[in-house]
């Protein structure tokens, strides 16, 4: 074991070493781009350009590009990449995964490989985690490739097909991972040639690489038509469902999330189905009904695993605590989860297409990813993707005061506590962010603070459409924002005047999530 951790650190030194001298080379020509023009700086694209087609490869360019790129930035957004983000900046162009932490800017670090590799002319896609972040990286940072004379697209779910093969026919498409799978499947749907959106696969960057290609990896994107099948029977299998008793006719396995009939429950099927033999061929589709039925009442939680809204049955991502409009759930789940709500279920649906974000990233010729948090999968990331994770000192030294796990003998009694903390530091006007990582658990903590009559914002999946604004509030004297695991992911959090003398923002996680990296996001 230690031997393996020697290597592995070794090699990040290795890596942190080269690294350095690169980034001294660009820093090095900083005063030649200065002295540039505007229009001689935007001249340059041209040239590279020329400089590919007579043959010079990406990385002949490397340090030239990044250099004018990070004089770009200052002239248009006023910032200047620092030698760390330089760093972090190769790593991507290398195809690798930059593990830089929260707050180092990683969205300025991506454009200079996003640049270097969209001078190619076969187009370059940066992979955000949701609409927001795609909306914003794109006008912002879009300032800077426009700026140097390349164009910019964003791919949106609402777009028609034209404005979808505008978007990817732009040097730079801004995207969430869950649009571009989609685009793929689509296009892989239709009859002629032109009506195809997405080019060949060229060069991905994916911002939050951790919660796309390990989290979502195997979540699979189904595009699906309905077939026409009655749904009389998810009603009668709910009714009788409900007239079992748990431990009696049931037993369940929380951690394989199985339920099973016990001989007892057996025995009522046959007897309310007028059946002699539950388990016999001509049954089987009964059997499948209550199963499924059985486990939307004992495993399915409202609020956890899916929300009741406008009449439908939305479920929440575990992971990002995201509502995931659209997606059902299948084999007959989502229709028995409607039944146990009483809204009207829909038809069941057959697949027409599908593929994993594992399958569909690996069709890219180089993939390269950003996070705060990735260190902990880097074994996953290589032996499936390739990629290594090489881990980016930080710009100055972290100053986070990093305290231990409370632990509390009753779930009251940790609730308490956590609502006397906050109310502490609310009074001196200290902000603070509090980490849940169910729905029902935000609202809990979000009803104890109403009872102390402390204003607060919660963020969860059901309010998410507000998310970033709340976020961009957090900061602020006297704020408590609420927010489950990984709402609002990617967002900064400014601090408002005075807050610093403080103590800075108080984060509070209420739980150890499953994953321990989505407990360092938080953390970030």
């Amino acid at each position: 074991m230690a031997n393996i951790l020697n290597k592995v650190f070794d090699f990040n030194k290795r890596e942190l070493k080269r690294l350095e001298k690169k980034a001294n080379q660009i820093e090095a020509l900083s005063d030649e781009m200065e002295r540039l023009k505007d229009d001689q700086l935007r001249a340059k694209t041209v040239e590279f350009k020329d400089r590919i087609n007579n043959g010079e490869t990406l990385d002949d360019l490397l340090v030239e590009a990044f250099a004018v790129v990070r004089e770009a930035a200052r002239r248009v957004l006023g910032l200047y990449p620092f030698h760390v983000q330089l760093m972090g900046g190769i790593v991507l162009h290398d195809g690798n995964i930059a593990e830089m932490k929260t707050g180092e800017g990683k969205t300025l670090t991506s454009t200079m490989p996003v640049y270097l590799n969209a001078l190619s002319g076969k187009g370059v896609h940066v992979i955000t985690v949701n609409d927001y972040l795609a909306r914003r990286d794109a006008t912002e940072m879009g300032q800077v490739y426009e700026f140097l004379g390349l164009t910019v697209g964003l791919n949106l779910s609402e777009m028609t097909r034209e404005e979808k093969q505008a978007a990817y026919n732009a040097d730079i498409t801004y995207g969430t991972n869950n649009e571009f799978g989609f685009d793929y499947l689509r296009d892989n749907m239709v009859l002629y040639k032109e009506q195809m959106v997405q080019r060949p696969l060229n060069f991905a960057v994916i911002d939050e690489v951790d919660s796309i290609l390990i989290d979502e990896a195997r979540t699979p994107l189904i595009i699906s038509g309905s077939a026409n099948k009655s749904t009389q029977l998810y009603v009668q299998a709910n009714a009788f469902v409900n007239t079992l008793r748990e431990d009696v006719d049931y037993t369940v396995d929380i951690k394989t999330k199985s339920v099973q009939l016990t001989e007892e429950g057996m025995t009522k099927a046959e007897k309310a189905f007028g059946i002699d033999n539950l388990f016999n061929l001509q049954h089987v589709t009964l059997n499948h009904h209550i199963n499924q039925a059985l486990r939307a009442k004992a495993i399915m939680q409202r609020d956890v695993d899916y929300v009741v809204q406008d009449g439908e049955i939305i479920i929440v991502d575990q992971f990002t605590g995201r509502l995931m409009k659209g997606r059902r759930y299948s084999d007959g789940l989502h229709q028995a989860i409607e039944a146990k709500e009483g809204v009207q279920i829909q038809n069941e649906s057959k697949t027409m297409a599908t593929i994993t974000f594992q399958n569909y990233f690996r069709m890219y010729e180089k993939l390269a990813g950003m996070t705060g948090t990735a260190k902990t999968e880097e074994e996953e990331f290589r032996n499936i993707y390739n990629m290594n994770v090489i881990v980016i000192p930080t710009n100055r030294p972290i100053i986070r005061d990093d305290r231990p796990d409370l632990i509390y003998s009753t779930m009251k009694g940790k609730f308490r506590a956590v609502v006397e903390d906050i109310a502490e530091r609310h009074k001196k006007g200290q902000p603070v962010l509090v980490g849940t990582v169910a729905i029902e658990t935000s609202e809990l903590v979000s009803q104890m603070l109403m009872k102390k009559g402390i204003k607060h914002n919660v963020l969860n999946a059901k309010n998410h459409a507000r998310e970033a604004e709340i976020i961009v509030q957090a900061g602020q004297k006297g704020a408590v924002t609420i927010a489950t695991n990984m709402a609002g992911r990617g967002t900064d959090i400014k601090l408002g005047e005075g807050v610093k003398e403080l103590g800075g923002l108080a984060v509070i996680g209420t739980e150890r999530h499953e994953s321990r990296r989505i407990d360092n996001q938080l953390r970030g």
